[in-house]
């Protein structure tokens, strides 16, 4: 059997697949039966190279020897001539013809050295981060050059930086334009580096997520469905299973033009406040070609606003009972909506660039129309999955609580709202204020990193968790439930410790996305994975699988407390979507 060259752990320079350029990699394995070694470029690719194409990093020291280069910039200033070296008397003809010779052969040289001196291109990490390779600082290699080599190196450019002024007082048209050329021909490189980066894995078969194209169309039709159901039975004086299912409104009763204005009045008013130049701008995760959006967080100065429209409407005596009465026409003029986006979504992404396609499309319609074909669709600098995201939905469902309590106290003639229903208000505006001041972290979330924008994420924003959400709050108006001061201590205590696990384990996914190398995150353990990213495995990732969740349902389960537990309705709902947002993120623990 061969020896092997190369340990494992070992930091040399590896070839790059059809191009005689080389770069730092780092040896992972060696496979004695094919005799190859798989290597990790800096970039985070790896890829299967041969012995030969592997070189140690001392035989890429400064070396005296010239070699012609191949560039046919470097080429073409052989042929040139050199201008005068000074507005006197001009020399003779060969002595002008061996200064150029000479003064060639010597940028020739330093171009040569200095090129042999390349490092690998590293993406640009996710926010103020500092890169690290195997836990250094990116700048600092692991087998450190000694300082006579960096003096040299620092020397060599000084006498190139020496040669190239000494022959005239002004810059040589030949000079300017091979340092043109050498600016084009390292941009062209980066820029193909950077797209074959992402191309050289090889791209597999892809298993359809939720039961593939019966699922989603079963998902489409069947939530609508469903969420009309719950909220007629909730209507009713007894909303038990014996009276399912509950009678049916004719189909003209549930459309009103009037309130489908209303739902894009109000869609316009959120859209009206995120172009506001208020809040700060930041950038979002990378994409396939490099590119990092800019997204402004201004979404809690637009629950200021909101609450500050909200309360002068309600001073000026504003009827807001009419939301109440006609909230299954709202209900279904929100799906009308959402499906029309939907629609304009999937239409628009059939003209968009390949590198612009979610990871999650198919090629399927069907399934592309429900997870979403296009990532980021963006109208200008208006982007609409971030915006629906957390505007209208989230906000709305605050509203609609709103409503529901301003409602108890007119249906039930009470003075001030029930304490069932100011639990539940309560509860959920923490939610949705933590949301929208934390905003920042849905940067990294699944939804806006992996998931394009389709029917899925239209119906989940502006649909479910308005109307949904708020359907403790709904239960509450026609059926009241008293709750003691003993009972709602135990239920704030319950909600409090739901929080504490969400945030926490929240604020520690979305911190080591963002920069892994922060000193904050430092006592945190993490694994390595075939696919070369670090799974989080210790802090709140160490006790469940899944903390955020945990986290997520025992907050649910405090909402619907307040309802008691005679009936199902509020327990079903609050639980069940806990229970499918479990398995619908599909996020794995925290990665980079």
């Amino acid at each position: 059997m061969p020896s092997r060259k190369f340990a494992d752990g070992e930091v040399v320079r590896g070839r790059w697949p059809g191009s005689s350029l080389y770069y730092e990699v780092e040896i992972l394995s060696h496979d004695s039966t094919s005799q190859l070694y798989t290597v990790k470029y800096k970039d985070g690719t790896e890829l299967e190279l041969k012995e030969n194409d592997i070189k140690p990093l001392t035989s890429f020291r400064q070396r005296k020897s010239g070699s012609t280069s191949s560039s046919p910039s470097r080429r073409r200033g052989n042929r040139s001539r050199s201008r005068s070296r000074s507005p006197g008397r001009r020399p003779p003809k060969d002595a002008r013809r061996s200064a150029s010779a000479s003064h060639q052969a010597d940028i020739k040289e330093a171009r040569r050295e200095v090129e042999v001196k390349l490092t690998p291109l590293v993406l640009k990490p996710f926010g103020n981060s500092i890169s690290r390779y195997n836990g250094e600082p990116e700048h600092i290699e692991r087998n450190d050059v000694p300082h006579k080599n960096t003096q040299e190196k620092f020397n060599l450019l000084q006498e190139s930086s020496y040669i190239s002024t000494q022959y005239s007082l002004r810059p040589r048209r030949e000079e300017i334009r091979l340092k043109e050329m050498d600016s084009k021909e390292e941009k062209f490189v980066t820029k193909e580096l950077a797209v074959r980066t992402f191309e050289v894995t090889p791209i597999r078969a892809k298993d359809l997520e939720f039961g593939g194209v019966p699922g989603v169309l079963l998902i489409m039709f069947g939530l609508p469905v469903f969420l009309f159901l719950l909220l007629l039975m909730c209507k009713q004086k007894d909303p038990s299973l014996l009276n399912f299912p509950p009678p049916l409104p004719a189909l003209y009763e549930l459309w009103e033009t009037r309130v489908f204005g209303v739902c894009l009045l109000w869609f316009l008013i959120q859209a009206l406040f995120y172009l506001l130049p208020i809040g700060k701008v930041v950038e979002g995760t990378p994409l396939i070609d490099g590119r990092r959006l800019k997204y402004r967080l201004n979404g809690f100065y637009a629950f200021i606003l909101t609450s500050a429209i909200i309360g002068t409407c309600l001073f000026q005596g504003v009827e807001f009972h009419y939301v109440y009465r006609h909230f299954l026409q709202f209900t279904l003029a929100a799906t009308v909506f959402c499906v029309v986006l939907s629609v304009y979504l999937y239409m628009r992404s059939l003209k968009v660039p390949r590198k612009d396609l979610s990871p999650a499309s198919s090629g399927n319609a069907v399934y592309d129309f429900f997870i979403g074909r296009e990532l980021n669709p963006r109208i200008g600098t208006f982007d609409l999955k971030y915006f629906c995201e957390l505007r209208p939905g989230l906000i709305g469902w605050v509203v609609i609580n709103l409503v529901m309590l301003l409602a108890e106290m007119k249906i039930q003639s009470r003075a001030v709202p029930s304490l069932a229903m100011i639990l539940v208000n309560s509860f959920q505006l923490l939610y949705v204020v933590d949301a929208l001041w934390n905003e920042e972290a849905v940067l990294t979330t699944m939804d806006i990193i992996h998931d394009g924008f389709g029917f899925m994420l239209a119906f989940g924003d502006l649909v479910w968790v308005p109307f949904i959400y708020s359907f403790q709050a709904f239960y509450l108006v026609s059926h009241p439930n008293e709750v003691s001061w003993p009972m709602a201590s135990l239920m704030i205590v319950l909600k409090l410790c739901g929080y504490v696990i969400f945030r926490g384990a929240n604020s520690q996914k979305n911190a080591f996305r963002k920069n892994p190398s922060d000193p904050k995150l430092a006592h945190l353990k993490t694994i390595h994975t075939s696919t070369g990213k670090n799974l989080l495995v210790s802090g709140w990732w160490g006790f469940v699988r899944h903390p955020n969740y945990l986290g997520d349902l025992i907050m649910a389960l405090a909402w619907s407390l307040p309802c008691g537990s005679s009936v199902w309705d509020p327990w079903t709902t609050a639980v069940y979507f806990k229970t499918q947002n479990v398995g619908a993120e599909r996020a794995m623990q925290p990665a980079l």
